[in-house]
């Protein structure tokens, strides 16, 4: 047997990332047959219509005008003043509900998860979230000695499963005294779902009714990453009204990125927001996040957060940015029309795409799909329930005929 010096909890731990397995893939193939000729459907970010990774031109043009102090400086632990209050401003919009709210900067929307993990959830508890999940949930769980259980997301109408929900909601907290619950939405990554406001009244009655049975406690964290994707700003933020007047005991936070609504991926700037109808509940948020922060990564990129404080700042800048970004939301959301539309077309079972980076189709064999994929120099990603194209790295030129392509692969595998 091989030595080992990792710690007991740490042995034998082993990142296998489906995504970059299937980037190497596609890449691979481009090289041999051409990039033209191949259509990578693994990016999780924003390539324009010749394939390249496209930056909002605003936040390009502000990151690089800001001083060099600026981008050298060491930040405050828990973020710049004036990008806290950009975020709250940014998470809430105009539909902020009534009560008490605080940030934190975090290391992309990556760390707003861990710090929900870590100050919300009891080593050796579960913590839940849907069966379609993005899947460094489960690293993060493990990481810090939780695990992640699973509701099923859909029902037989593929609509949201109040009942599943409800089912382990309740039988988690039959065996543990808290509850963390992380939310994807809304443009679910992976699905392309998002919560109604039908759904939302659903999720908050079920937990209400929870906490009602004893001494319960349960932390919602409401993972937005892809929320500035998902439509008209303050209608994809209507649910968030409903947060207003909650139970002290229902807590509700936020994962603020800056990689997706501000194509600033790799500059690793996020923030966690909370929200609760007690203040007291909201000065420990900020106390014991920001004690998590400097436990991990002391403090995050102070030029990201700069330059997004100086676009809120500017009426012009902020004008111009949001146009910006509003022509890549519509070039994504023509991408996932014409997928769905020759989904329906072809009767492909896709799971209801409403906005966002990524869609899903069903399968019960995954891997098979893609490698029958492979032979048309299709790459999606193969997670465990399903197939993932990501929308928002195929052009509509490539987009158009995959739908079918797709259909026949799971056709000859199934």
């Amino acid at each position: 047997m091989a030595m080992s010096m990792a710690a007991s909890h740490a042995t034998g731990r082993e990142l296998n990332d489906a995504i970059f397995g299937a980037s190497a893939a596609a890449k691979a193939a481009a090289a041999k047959v051409g990039a033209d000729k191949v259509i990578n459907a693994t990016i999780g970010a924003i390539m324009d219509d010749e394939e390249r990774l496209a930056c909002i031109p605003t936040m390009e043009k502000v990151y690089r005008a800001l001083p060099m102090s600026d981008i050298i400086a060491y930040a405050p632990i828990d973020g710049l003043p004036d990008y806290l209050n950009a975020v709250i401003d940014l998470t809430f919009a105009a539909q902020k509900p009534e009560g008490y709210t605080a940030a934190v900067a975090t290391a992309g929307g990556t760390g707003a998860v861990h710090h929900a993990i870590a100050n919300y959830s009891e080593i050796g508890d579960q913590v839940l979230t849907s069966d379609w999940f993005w899947g460094p949930y489960n690293v993060l769980c493990q990481d810090q000695g939780r695990q992640l259980a699973t509701y099923s997301l859909f029902d037989e109408a593929q609509q949201f499963n109040r009942q599943a929900f409800a089912a382990k909601v309740e039988e988690l907290l039959k065996k543990q005294s808290s509850l963390l619950i992380v939310l994807n939405t809304p443009a679910h990554n992976p699905t392309g779902y998002s919560f109604s406001e039908a759904d939302w009244a659903e999720v908050l009655e079920i937990c209400k009714n929870e906490i009602k049975k004893g001494d319960k406690k349960i932390s919602l964290l409401v993972d937005i990453a892809y929320i500035d994707y998902a439509g008209e700003k303050n209608e994809a933020r209507r649910f968030m009204k409903q947060f207003s007047h909650l139970p002290a005991n229902l807590f509700v936070m936020f994962a603020f990125s800056m990689s997706k609504g501000y194509t600033m991926y790799g500059q690793r700037t996020g923030a966690i927001v909370g929200f609760s109808s007690d203040k007291a509940v909201i000065e420990e948020f900020r106390t014991v996040s920001a004690f998590s922060g400097r436990a991990t990564w002391s403090n995050i990129n102070r030029g990201a957060m700069t330059a997004l404080a100086v676009i809120q700042k500017d009426a012009a800048l902020k004008a111009a940015f949001e146009a910006e970004r509003e022509a890549l939301y519509q070039m994504i959301r023509q991408r996932g029309a014409i997928f769905m539309e020759e989904a329906k077309a072809c009767a492909l079972n896709a799971l209801p795409y409403k906005a966002g980076f990524f869609l899903s189709i069903p399968a019960a064999n995954p891997a098979a799909v893609c490698e029958r994929l492979h032979e048309d120099f299709i790459f999606p990603v193969p997670l465990k329930k399903g197939v993932r194209v990501a929308v928002c790295a195929v052009p509509a030129k490539k987009m158009r005929g995959m739908a079918a392509k797709i259909k026949r692969a799971w056709d000859a595998v199934q």
